[in-house]
């Protein structure tokens, strides 16, 4: 079964955890730019890649971005099967947990 046909199941994060998470992205750069293309299938399987490797990145929407920061945030939630942790400006913050990756490389969420 390829990425894109699996079911792809959504967490969902108390308070306490999205302000953990909002904490730990505070620091990072975007690693992920959206620009004048919008939301393409590459842009999408660079997201997924990204979070296969980091569980939380946060994606930089560009000046000549023409979707709107609410629908690109909610679009790229659902299309990834990430939590969107929070939307400021024009930044995104996506969390999807990865248990393939080493235990002391993942992000131990608060209860």
């Amino acid at each position: 079964m390829t990425d894109d046909k699996k079911v792809i199941q959504k967490i969902t994060l108390k308070g306490k955890q999205k302000q953990y998470l909002r904490g730990l992205g505070h620091h990072l750069d975007p690693v992920v730019f959206v620009g004048r293309e919008g939301i393409s299938k590459t842009l999408i399987q660079s997201v997924k890649d990204t979070l296969k490797t980091r569980e939380l990145i946060k994606i930089k929407l560009g000046q000549n971005c023409d979707v709107a920061k609410k629908d690109a945030a909610s679009q790229l939630s659902d299309l990834t099967g990430a939590v969107l942790v929070q939307l400021i400006g024009k930044t995104i913050l996506l969390f999807r947990p990865n248990t393939d990756i080493k235990s002391d490389q993942r992000i131990v969420l608060p209860r």
